[in-house]
């Protein structure tokens, strides 16, 4: 596809707008698939796994069989080195078995640091498994009824619960189910082994013909998570902020028996007080103007931070981003928020914003969780 095809290249809306908001809309009220076959896979294994994992993760993984856990990987600093997930998996047959899923772009880093925190007299092995199997999404609130389509397993919320892992049958491939989204939607990650991908996206396609599935791409992830206010490891969160900072307290679990690495650094940041820079929401009130990257985000009139990651809020009917703020001495809590008149500069215009320390689209996690 050539250039003029696209239409005139501009700061503004693009030719191809409607198609990404159609794919966006899809996910919010409907079901899309996605292949995210691209995601870092490794598989860890041995009788020490699980110890090793939990000392190196900020949240507890070595939990209940069949159980998905978003964690962070800190240096002794306490500023981040990897955004990730746990699963720790069903099929015990060949002991405690673990995956580590992460972005494509931290595989190496994620694998190095894991190599290097395992003890050498550990029994514990890791094994890069990203080409092994790939890895469909099937997102949105009708996720479960086109799955459930394909599977005797019982999908229902009381039988298949917010964060389960768990291995069923799609037509002729065995397929490790995961129960977790990074849309803010009820949702699905498949991992499939690579020769049986194949097969099991015919399945999904043609049984979603009943569904109204429509597919989806990286620009409506970049959207979708960005209304939910997800973090992102290399874009708008990375190894200079502290998991306190960029609102990530909930996946750290301060009172697990032998603690993490990381783990007095954060204990001394949360004893120091208020915290001297946070992340936030940002929601332009206009609909018209479009967030990039790096705009000026200021407090009263004054420059406090600066836009780190931005999209279009379909939903939310605006342009929508993450910035990192200063407080200047205050405490940055919602009051301080709601105090002042926030606004950000879009090629030297100033338009008005609202800001929030909360996701503005489900807060509760309601649909997630549906």
């Amino acid at each position: 596809m050539c250039s003029s095809d696209l239409g005139a290249l501009s700061w503004g809306r693009q030719s191809w707008f409607p198609q990404w908001k159609a794919e966006h809309d899809a996910t919010r009220s409907g079901v899309i698939l996605m292949d995210m076959s691209f995601m870092s896979k490794l598989l860890v294994q041995g009788r020490d796994a699980g110890r090793v994992l939990n000392h190196i993760s900020a949240n507890d993984v070595d939990g209940e069989l069949g159980r998905v856990t978003y964690t962070q990987w800190l240096n002794e600093g306490g500023t981040l080195e990897a955004d990730l997930t746990v699963t720790k998996l069903p099929d015990v047959r060949l002991g405690a078995r673990y995956m580590v899923v992460a972005s494509d772009t931290a595989l190496r880093h994620v694998e190095t640091w894991l190599h290097r925190h395992t003890p050498e007299d550990a029994h514990c092995f890791t094994t890069d498994v990203t080409a092994a199997y790939a890895q469909l999404n099937v997102q949105g609130p009708r996720s479960r009824e086109l799955l459930q389509s394909l599977t005797t397993t019982d999908l229902s919320n009381e039988a298949f619960p917010f964060r389960t892992a768990r291995e069923l049958d799609i037509g002729f491939a065995k397929v490790l189910l995961l129960r977790i989204t990074y849309l803010g939607e009820l949702g699905y990650e498949l991992y499939i082994p690579t020769e049986q991908a194949t097969h099991v996206y015919d399945r999904l396609v043609q049984a979603g013909e009943a569904f109204g599935l429509r597919h989806a791409g990286l620009k409506a992830l970049a959207s979708l998570r960005m209304e939910k206010a997800y973090r992102d490891y290399g874009h708008d969160i990375d190894n200079t902020d502290s998991v306190l900072e960029v609102g990530l307290g909930f996946a750290v679990d301060l009172k697990k028996p032998g603690g993490f690495i990381g783990r007095d650094a954060v204990l001394a940041k949360k004893a120091a007080g208020p915290l001297p820079r946070r992340l936030v929401q940002v929601l332009v009130q206009d609909p018209e103007p479009l967030l990039f990257h790096a705009e000026v985000v200021r407090r009263d009139g004054v420059p406090v931070g600066y836009v780190r990651a931005a999209s279009y809020g379909h939903t939310l009917g605006g342009a929508v981003g993450l910035a990192m703020v200063e407080g200047h001495g205050a405490t940055i809590d919602e009051a301080w928020l709601r105090a002042g008149r926030w606004t950000v500069d879009i090629a030297g215009t100033e338009y008005p914003l609202t800001v929030s320390l909360k996701p503005l689209y489900d807060p509760s996690n309601e649909r997630i969780k549906a």
